[in-house]
């Protein structure tokens, strides 16, 4: 046993033996399309997307410690929009200067760095060789009171693809009064960064205050998590990002009683995922055509002292499940850089072992 997999065990804990070695049921890992040294070539290529968008996804696919692997580590840095400047980078000051946040991204051997247009272009002609650049194009900000939740534009494709980026980012909060009008705007974004040759990003997050029960908060449900993700997928996002799911039966508990919601089939739960969070999570792979479009799992909130063991337990779920990777920022930036750095490269050798196979 290797030193990293003597780690991974370690913090993984008493759910070690059952998170390495556990067999998906519902759906075989022989029928996903999954991450690989070739994956643009056998997978991507097979679709509409233009010999630049290929590079520009290749060129992601092929920058850091898991460069040529197929498998991705990405740091996102929109948290000085999304959760206020102050209480983002309070832990850690050094990142309300933004070249830092590139600077981490580098020395924590990331394939690319996701942050806001202002972030990314402030530094662009330094770093944008160095890099490639996700520009994130819509944000929810906190500042209006009281606060509200509705991703807006605060960017455009243009100038993304004017400072280099090879993708673009974007939110769309499924679920919500406002989902219909970020679809629209998102799809269109989209569709240009394909005519300019970029890649796209799609956080495809849920938000509806009735999605959360007295019970169980249903916005980490795989069920739900999983539609959103196939509607992202519609709109031709080439990457998915999704939090890890938590539960299923969203779409059970919201048919309670006299309400009515969506459409549902109960082999959702019984025949196509289990309870087991590598389960869960593959069912988030399979609504992105079975891979086609990868899955990458956001890391989550800092919690101190347990994020070594949160993140190690988010990057063996994503792997075994199929997934492509993690997107891991407030871990690793609400630390000293040094810090950042050991977290980020732990992810990575979870991608690196190949004693973590996909189950």
């Amino acid at each position: 046993m290797s030193n990293t997999t003597a780690q991974i065990r370690d913090l993984l804990g008493r759910e070690a033996d059952d998170l390495l070695t556990y067999t998906a049921k519902g759906f075989p890992k022989s029928a996903l399309h999954l991450p690989g040294p070739d994956f643009v070539s056998d997978i991507v290529a097979d679709s509409d997307r233009s010999p630049t968008v290929l590079r520009n996804f290749q060129t992601i696919l092929g920058n850091g410690r898991l460069g040529g692997t197929g498998y991705v580590s990405i740091l996102p840095v929109d948290q000085g929009i999304e959760h206020s400047a102050g209480a983002s980078f309070a832990p850690e000051p050094i990142y309300f200067d933004s070249a830092n946040i590139v600077k981490l991204a580098i020395e924590g051997g990331c394939n690319a760095v996701a942050s806001t247009l202002g972030v990314l272009g402030s530094v662009s002609r330094k770093y944008a060789h160095k890099i490639p650049f996700i520009v994130k194009i819509n944000h929810n900000e906190l500042l209006t009171f009281p606060n509200h939740f509705d991703q807006v534009l605060f960017g455009t494709v243009k100038e993304a693809y004017e400072m280099g980026a090879a993708a673009v980012g974007a939110t769309i909060y499924f679920g919500s009064d406002e989902s219909t009008r970020q679809i629209v705007e998102i799809s269109h974004a989209f569709a240009q960064a394909h005519e300019l040759g970029m890649a796209t990003v799609l956080w495809c997050y849920l938000r509806n205050p009735a999605f959360k029960t007295k019970d169980k908060d249903y916005h980490v449900s795989a069920d739900l998590t999983g539609q959103a993700n196939h509607l992202g997928v519609t709109i031709e996002a080439d990457i998915i990002k999704q939090k890890l799911p938590e539960n299923n039966g969203g779409y059970e508990a919201l048919n309670m009683g006299n309400s009515s919601y969506g459409k549902f089939d109960k082999r959702i739960y019984t025949d196509l995922a289990s309870d087991h969070p590598i389960d869960l999570c593959r069912y988030q792979v399979a609504n992105c055509y079975m891979g086609r479009a990868p899955l990458i799992n956001s890391g989550g909130a800092s919690s101190g002292d347990g994020d070594l063991a949160e993140a190690v337990r988010t990057a063996v779920i994503n792997k075994r499940a199929g997934g492509m990777g993690l997107i891991s920022g407030r871990k690793a930036f609400q630390r000293p850089m040094a810090d950042g750095v050991k977290l980020l490269n732990l992810i990575q050798d979870i991608y690196l072992d190949g004693s973590v196979t996909v189950a």
